[in-house]
């Protein structure tokens, strides 16, 4: 037994899969979720994700339930979940991960990617009340990051953010961390995993991390994403949703590799709030 599972957990999972054996530890540093590649007595190879403290498992746990149509073969299977013990285990796709591979730097990677994204993306409906709580939730992580930001980003930050409407908005199936680090190539063809994050949300929630790695610099890759994708930001709804989500997103990281530790992270951050401010713009094409 792994000492990051608990007997509870090993439990389950033994009566679920059998005596399994771990065959490769995937957990990233400063996280609080075990992720262990397991076979079970027969040779059939999963993913256990297990945590008694992260709420990204109920998240991933929520978003296989929903239902993702369209992605089978592309996306993991849920197989055994326990919300409660903080556990699920989903059948292990096979490939290599596009991040630091030649397919990150590949326009047809992102094309598919795209499409994938655009398949992912089902309407959930209007929101009347998102704008408002990713609002609040932007309020309240600008002042947890004061002293981190130079006064006069903390000040534009605020007004930025009172300058937004807080109307409704569309929502679909959002993964959340939308990029290459979590997505595998294999036989030619695009897969995505860990969907810890997926929520409900604006479809240009997911564009966010791209446009501010990947994509700077580089827009070859942003042009055949977008071609994938079928749509670019065209509404004012849309531009006043890009800038929360990119206030939110940039701060957040901000304060959250700070807390961890992670200070690269927390520069890629700073950098964010720096493109922000200066109007960073959605693709148009």
């Amino acid at each position: 037994m792994t000492r990051s599972i608990t007997e509870q957990q090993h439990g389950l999972l033994t009566s679920w899969l059998g005596n399994y054996t771990v065959v490769q530890n995937h957990s990233w540093p400063l996280q609080d979720t075990t992720v262990l590649q397991v076979a079970d007595p027969d040779g059939q190879e999963f993913i256990v994700k297990a945590s008694t403290t992260s709420h990204h498992i109920r998240r991933e746990i929520d978003a296989y339930s929903r239902g993702l149509p369209g992605l089978e073969g592309r996306v993991p299977t849920l197989r055994h979940a326990a919300p409660d013990a903080g556990l699920l285990v989903t059948t292990y796709l096979p490939g290599s991960l596009v991040a630091g591979s030649d397919a990150e730097t590949d326009p047809e990677t992102f094309h598919e990617a795209g499409a994938l994204l655009a398949t992912l993306h089902q309407p959930a409906g209007t929101s009347r009340s998102y704008t408002r709580a990713l609002t609040a939730r932007t309020t309240s992580i600008i002042e947890s990051a004061h002293g981190l930001l130079p006064e006069e980003s903390h000040r534009l930050l605020t007004e930025a953010l009172a300058f937004l409407e807080t109307g409704p908005a569309d929502l679909v199936t959002t993964h959340g961390d939308y990029q290459p680090r979590n997505w595998l190539h294999h036989n030619g063809h695009i897969k995505v995993i860990d969907f810890g994050r997926a929520e409900l949300r604006p479809w240009v929630h997911d564009l966010v991390r791209l446009s501010h790695q990947q994509f700077l610099g580089r827009p070859g890759l942003q042009a055949a994403f977008h071609e994938g994708l079928g749509r670019v930001v065209t509404t004012e709804q849309e531009r006043h949703l890009w800038t929360l989500e990119n206030l939110n997103q940039s701060v957040g990281t901000v304060l959250w590799a700070h807390q961890v530790g992670d200070f690269v992270f927390e520069q890629q951050g700073v950098d964010m709030v720096d493109r922000v401010l200066a109007g960073f713009a959605p693709y148009s094409g």
